[in-house]
């Protein structure tokens, strides 16, 4: 058995997401987590307060479901791997991402939010998550201006000092919690049996999820899309790489989660390759002590909806 951990400890780091994109030391970055309150718990999975005091700040955002956020300091643009860019919104709403896109940022660079659950984003904006993905917007546009309203006091009275980063996040979770909406409760049983069948495996297979779901092939197709941004396969294909993320940040692997991953992927470099387009790292920059906010964006916690 491939010892994956050994493997990847010397390995370069100048793989096709990094190449030429020299990222700010994640020593220089400090995030705080909060856990989102109970009431909120099935639509968020981490409230969190970042923040980076350098003049320029290079990194990279994994693909996740979406994010409400808001920036009192620092402006700067995502780019898209489909070739075009946003910039951050002082109050604004990050889409699902269907891929790691990098950051670019002025600094000093500090960003208060909530990261979203596929319920979440599917409650709180009520979006078709496959044609809205990959974007970032005004809040204003998406959530209405009693977002953008909520979103400028708690940035200056965070600028201000009068307000923590922890209780702007909390207000953020707040204001989640008073503004979802009930979604069609089929709908909401079929994200449940998405997230198992993604949990239960590296590589789910399709039909054992048609054989959960109460839908027709084609509707699960589409429902699937509308609620997580991608089809199963390409869902499946992006949370094999997050999870396999995930495991290879830890220490230490047991034999068992070795074999996982040497079954899961065709061989080393099609790890790297899949980890590198849905994660932005490779492997070995995975075990990064000094990246705090990249191993909470990945900690199994934060997968929990696939059962991790």
């Amino acid at each position: 058995m491939v010892d994956f951990q050994e493997s990847f400890r010397d390995e370069s780091s100048a793989d096709t997401g990094e190449a030429g994109f020299e990222l700010t030391d994640g020593s220089l970055i400090h995030v705080d987590y909060i856990a989102p309150p109970a009431a909120i718990s099935d639509y968020v999975t981490t409230l969190y307060h970042f923040r980076c005091d350098e003049t320029l700040i290079r990194d990279i955002q994994p693909a996740s479901i979406g994010h409400l956020a808001i920036f009192p300091r620092g402006k700067g643009e995502m780019h898209f791997r489909a070739g075009h860019k946003d910039p951050n919104h002082e109050v604004g709403v990050m889409t699902p991402l269907s891929t790691a896109n990098p950051i670019i940022v002025d600094g000093p660079f500090h960003a208060i939010g909530a990261a979203l659950t596929p319920l979440g984003w599917a409650a709180l904006t009520g979006l078709h998550a496959g044609e809205h993905r990959d974007r970032l917007r005004d809040a204003g546009e998406i959530l209405g201006p009693q977002a953008v309203e909520l979103g400028q006091d708690l940035i200056a009275r965070y600028r201000d000092g009068t307000m923590s980063g922890r209780d702007c996040a909390l207000a953020l979770g707040d204001f989640i919690g008073r503004n979802v909406k009930k979604i069609n409760s089929r709908h909401a049983e079929l994200i449940k049996v998405v997230n198992a069948w993604l949990g239960s495996s590296f590589n789910p297979e399709l039909s054992d999820l048609l054989a959960r779901a109460a839908y027709s092939e084609r509707q699960v197709q589409r429902l699937t899309e509308r609620y997580f941004g991608l089809s199963p396969q390409a869902l499946a294909r992006k949370y094999r790489a997050l999870r396999a993320a995930a495991l290879l940040s830890f220490p230490k692997l047991t034999p068992e989660f070795e074999a996982e991953l040497g079954d899961a992927f065709f061989d080393q470099s099609h790890m790297i390759r899949e980890i590198n387009r849905f994660v932005g790292r490779t492997p070995a920059r995975l075990k990064d002590p000094d990246n705090p906010y990249l191993s909470e964006m990945i900690a199994p916690k934060n997968l929990r909806e696939l059962g991790n």
